[in-house]
């Protein structure tokens, strides 16, 4: 799922910056591509990759 989220905000940056939209300083491409690589790193690590269920034993 984080994967997904990575690859939409590198999408959303790419068209900020293909489109050279200006914007403020917070919501800059870079921000976004960096947000995108923080999602694709969590995504790699195994964080939100699936439920884990505990059941009785």
């Amino acid at each position: 799922m984080l994967g997904l989220v990575g690859a939409a905000l590198f999408f959303i940056a790419f068209l900020i910056n293909a489109a050279n939209i200006g914007t403020n300083d917070v919501f800059t491409s870079t921000n976004v591509m960096l947000l995108g690589l923080t999602a694709l790193a969590l995504h790699v690590s195994g964080v939100g990759t699936g439920w884990r269920y505990r059941g009785r034993r």
